[in-house]
């Protein structure tokens, strides 16, 4: 690998990273006072037509034609699909209830998580490090049962829908950009079914007597697929080792501004557990560092 183009990836990895972390958990706190459900579905909507457009300019049709006749890839992509709605909901209600830290706390544990769910359901091996990540995130978790006014549930469902997302989508081979488009076609009459019925309660924000709400819903897919090209294109360009480490970033951002500037309330049980898990973290990452040399 070209030194140039390692570079290239991790400019673009650290991109995505802190798009996520910082803009798209800013911009969303922000419309999120426009309702969880309408912004999810919007956000989910305006995706599927960017990722319509993208496939178009891509070229990548005939990605989406070969997945249309896979049967096995198109009842997994419709369980991804029905995950990938249940987790941005699950985030975005977080951010809207002032939830940022809970929410980072799942995305701290998810890439351990992975490890897990690899180890039970894909019969991966794990070595005794990781093994050992493992323990300290159940020992986290552990000790925020025995503290359940402190429990981050939001996190983990955040957590578990991802993880288990990702688990479905190691089991088959599709283009990332391809499967979220099929992924958001699934869900795209679901979400135009509940848009219906939040306008005939006449909740609805997106209208035209509030332009400034229709430009923010529509930049909520925009929000959600140029981070995503960016990490893309930062994996390709860098290696497994080197883009687990750099995605850290991501939920490092989301718990520095949830304490510092959105001023989360930060209860000294959820502090030792997190340190537990930044422990647990450091380990993973060390592991999966020296794998990757």
């Amino acid at each position: 690998m070209k030194q140039s183009q390692f570079k290239k990836g991790i400019f673009y990895a650290t991109a995505g990273s802190l798009w996520w972390g910082i803009l798209g958990t800013v911009f969303f706190k922000h419309i999120s006072s426009l309702g969880a459900l309408e912004v999810t579905i919007h956000r989910l909507i305006w995706t599927c037509l960017i990722l319509f457009i993208s496939t178009l300019v891509f070229k990548k049709f005939y990605v989406f034609k070969k997945i249309l006749k896979q049967k096995k890839n198109l009842i997994i992509l419709f369980l991804t699909s029905i995950l990938i709605f249940l987790n941005w909901g699950t985030w975005i209600y977080a951010i809207s209830v002032n939830k940022i830290i809970d929410a980072s706390y799942g995305y701290f544990i998810f890439p351990i998580l992975n490890v897990f769910l690899g180890y039970i359901f894909l019969k991966e091996e794990i070595n005794a490090q990781r093994k050992l990540a493992i323990f300290a995130v159940i020992i986290s978790s552990l000790y925020l049962l025995f503290n359940l006014e402190s429990f981050p549930w939001i996190g983990f469902l955040v957590a578990f829908f991802w993880g288990f997302y990702n688990l479905l989508r190691k089991k088959i081979n599709v283009d990332t950009d391809v499967g979220l488009f099929i992924e958001s076609l699934y869900i795209l009459p679901i979400s135009l079914v509940i848009w219906y019925f939040i306008y005939k309660s006449g909740h609805n924000n997106f209208t035209i007597d509030e332009p400034i709400n229709i430009l923010l819903l529509f930049l909520g897919g925009v929000m959600t697929v140029i981070p995503l090209f960016l990490f893309i294109k930062g994996l390709e360009k860098t290696t497994m080792a080197t883009s687990g480490l750099i995605f850290f970033v991501t939920p490092t951002s989301q718990f520095l501004l949830g304490f510092f500037y959105f001023n989360e309330p930060f209860t000294m049980n959820k502090l030792i557990s997190f340190i537990i898990i930044w422990i647990a973290v450091f380990i993973y990452l060390k592991d999966l560092y020296e794998k990757n040399l």
